[in-house]
């Protein structure tokens, strides 16, 4: 089960009971008021309980005016020179308070107090990293199966892979043990803009704890800078302590939390933002 895409003029959005929520994936240049009421308009249709948005800043005072709160901000988000907004609208109560907020400090304090470090030189032996092809995603799909009993997208599905690698939009990069892909990860590319998001990091249980998630982000930073991105941000997992150490420590500044904002692991969690430019 996942949502659906659409488009809402030339804005790409997606929503759906799966997580909830309608989600301004893209926003096409629409007029700012249209879009805001439009997706207000909808949710109270489908009686989904939050409304998120990723928006410049040209586009924001449409949708605070209208009582959408700020969660996160990324300076120079969009082409180096524009900030990136990330924003809420709850239509529930019970979804406006993060669930295990004691938890979720404990591990954005102990991120935040992770000093830099670099990443190890190279992988261990008999460990090869490498950008997925096609002939990889029938097996990389099964790890992400494996990894996450449920996810906002429908990544454990190669059909949903291939699509996105084919678009140009993605491009996965996986860890392989000479019999099998143990790690993986995605960059999710905004050309348009500048900007990529940093996702879709899993490891099998049996190759945790070996730093494989940051040799992932640093070849993927190292791809995406030749490639021309400006800003590289993730959206984490606000109760996982590995995640958030791992950008931290990669240098990325904490953006905000997005409060009970994305079906992953068992449920409808909270999710971090972090971000970093990679132009430099």
């Amino acid at each position: 089960m996942t949502d659906q895409t659409d488009y809402m003029g030339k804005s790409l959005i997606q929503h759906g009971t799966y997580n909830d929520r309608i989600y301004l994936m893209d926003w096409g240049g629409d007029d700012p008021e249209y879009i805001a009421e439009s997706l207000l308009e909808l949710a109270r249709l489908k009686q989904y309980t939050k409304v998120f948005v990723r928006i410049p800043e040209k586009g924001v005072r449409a949708f605070i005016d209208r009582g959408f709160q700020t969660e996160a901000v990324i300076p120079d988000l969009y082409a180096g020179n524009e900030k990136g907004y990330f924003l809420g609208y709850f239509l529930a109560d019970r979804r406006k308070k993060a669930k295990r907020e004691d938890h979720l400090n404990k591990v954005l304090r102990t991120a935040l107090d992770k000093s830099v470090k670099p990443v190890p030189a190279s992988l261990k032996k008999g460990l090869t990293l490498r950008m997925a092809e096609k002939k990889d995603l029938p097996e990389l799909a099964t790890v992400y199966q494996a990894v996450f009993p449920e996810y906002p997208f429908p990544i454990g599905d190669p059909d949903f892979l291939k699509e996105s690698m084919d678009s140009g939009h993605n491009r996965y990069f996986i860890v392989h043990n000479g019999e099998k892909i143990i790690a993986a990860s995605s960059a999710e590319m905004f050309r348009d803009h500048a900007f990529v998001e940093m996702t879709d990091f899993a490891t099998l249980p049996d190759y945790r704890g070996r730093s494989l998630a940051r040799h992932l982000l640093k070849e993927m930073e190292t791809f995406c800078s030749k490639e021309g991105f400006i800003t590289a941000y993730t959206i984490a997992r606000a109760v996982s302590f590995g995640m958030n150490i791992t950008f931290s420590r990669l240098g990325y500044e904490y953006g905000g939390t997005l409060i009970n904002n994305t079906r992953i692991g068992k449920g409808i969690e909270s999710m971090n933002v972090w971000f970093k430019r990679i132009d430099v």
